[in-house]
């Protein structure tokens, strides 16, 4: 990759695009897997969402807006539950909450996992009931262990020496036992596949397992006999289309299940193995179901559990993104077609990083359609970009567009459930888009679009 001034998102110059990305036979196709299950191309060839046409979406609720497929949201968070039908299953809600989410998510039997405040206050509002939350985090206030344990929160998930100090003092002050997990940084870095056993214990999040502190924190808890300690936790990554990083986790944790239970005489009754899963953002990604995910975690637990003389624990998993992230896109207004010197071609649209900060962030591919009708122009690489004042406002790095594309055309881009909506932000003051839900040819807003108001009211100056 050639060195660019503007940053390494732009020092692939030229317009051949990855070498993954291939020419479509035809532009207006879609991949099914990249899309919500209930967008489709109408007669007119423009998309449509559960029976809604998107220019009938955008020319009531605007552009830029997310886009749910409420019975795709469900219909994963089903197969969750169906796939382990044995552990619990916590909707990891950083990947994106709402109060109309949780109330979904609870009708379909999962349980929530929060990780801040606001978060909890979220899921309290909206009706969870308490007991099927768990509370992550690496440095939650006094004030927001107080908040879960005067609620009753069903596990707090301890990160560090200091955390457990905060919540035994509560306990006792309380007269209350919290249940709590204790979080195990295990050594295993999933994107890499890289399993040594300290090298990725260097991040802020759990006790480290090689050095010693799992395994002193899980004494504590129980020589102190304060809090209820229920098991151990791990998480190993995100965008994880590989269980070998799941088994190497599992056979690092359960063997210090094994060693509580040789040093304390207890069998610790739960283990969570975290979340993570992948999903296909394009074609390059193949990402297992919620039936083959379950199979291999459940045949890797079993065979550790063996191997250490274990009863094997009641397991919990923490999927996010891979419930909501395929259930959603983002509908985007075309503003300008621009070709710099046949170099490439910018599609710039009314969003860009305040609503999709990941491409930016973390480098991440995502894929575009022309939405609001079919072409039977060549397809051309474009480039997506934003309209916020920085080089970097990429939303799609490369994209097989119809060579026709103009102002005033819908691009719709799909897989942005997890991470956009949760991570935007106003930069350049641009107000938030909505998130509009679609079921059974209706739709409904259930995070409205903030406004230029909203923004001058925080604005106390």
């Amino acid at each position: 990759m050639r060195a660019h001034e503007a940053g390494a998102l732009h020092g692939d110059i030229g317009n051949r695009g990855p070498a993954w990305l291939r020419t479509p036979v035809d532009v207006n196709a879609l991949v099914p897997q990249l899309w919500p299950r209930h967008v489709a191309r109408g007669p007119a060839g423009a998309l449509t969402v559960a029976g809604l046409d998107v220019r009938d979406l955008a020319a009531e609720f605007g552009t830029a807006a997310y886009v749910l497929d409420e019975d795709d949201l469900r219909g994963r968070c089903r197969e969750f539950r169906a796939a382990f039908p044995d552990a619990d299953v916590y909707y990891a809600g950083k990947a994106f909450l709402c109060r109309a989410v949780v109330r979904m998510i609870a009708e379909e039997g999962l349980f929530l996992d929060v990780c801040t405040g606001g978060e909890l206050a979220t899921a309290l509002s909206a009706g969870m009931p308490p007991e099927r939350i768990g509370f992550h985090g690496n440095n939650k206030s006094v004030a927001e262990l107080t908040r879960a344990v005067d609620a009753g929160v069903g596990r707090i998930i301890v990160d560090s020496f200091t955390e457990i100090d905060r919540l035994s003092e509560l306990a006792r002050e309380r007269g209350v036992r919290p249940k709590v997990l204790v979080r195990v940084t295990v050594g295993v870095e999933a994107h890499t596949h890289e399993f040594i056993a300290t090298a990725h214990e260097d991040q802020k999040f759990g006790f480290s397992l090689a050095g010693g502190a799992a395994a002193t924190a899980a004494f504590r808890i129980l020589d102190e006999d304060v809090l209820e300690l229920r098991g151990l936790h791990s998480h190993i990554g995100s965008q994880i289309f590989d269980a070998s990083g799941f088994e190497v986790s599992a056979r690092r944790v359960l063997a210090l299940q094994a060693q509580i239970r040789d040093a304390r005489g207890v069998e610790l009754p739960e283990l969570d193995l975290g979340g993570g899963f992948g999903i296909a953002y394009t074609t390059q990604d193949d990402p297992a179901s919620p039936h083959e995910l379950a199979k291999r975690l459940r045949k890797i637990v079993d065979g550790e559990c063996a191997a250490e003389n274990l009863a094997v624990p009641h397991l919990s998993v923490e999927p996010g993104r891979a419930i909501v992230g395929p259930a959603v896109f983002t509908l985007y207004e075309v503003g300008t077609v621009k070709d710099v010197d046949g170099l490439r071609t910018y599609v710039s649209v009314d969003g860009g990083m305040s609503d999709n900060i990941r491409t930016a962030l973390y480098d991440a591919s995502y894929s575009a359609t022309l939405a609001n009708r079919a072409s039977s122009t060549v397809p051309m690489l474009a480039r997506v970009v934003g309209k916020h004042c920085e080089s970097g406002d990429i939303v799609v790095k490369d994209e097989f567009l119809p060579a026709d594309v103009q102002p005033g055309d819908l691009l719709a881009v799909p897989g942005t459930g997890a991470y956009c909506r949760s991570m935007a932000s106003n930069y350049n003051h641009v107000p938030r888009p909505p998130v509009v839900a679609v079921r059974d040819g209706h739709a409904r807003v259930i995070v409205r679009r903030e406004t230029e108001d909203d923004l001058l009211a925080l604005d106390v100056g």
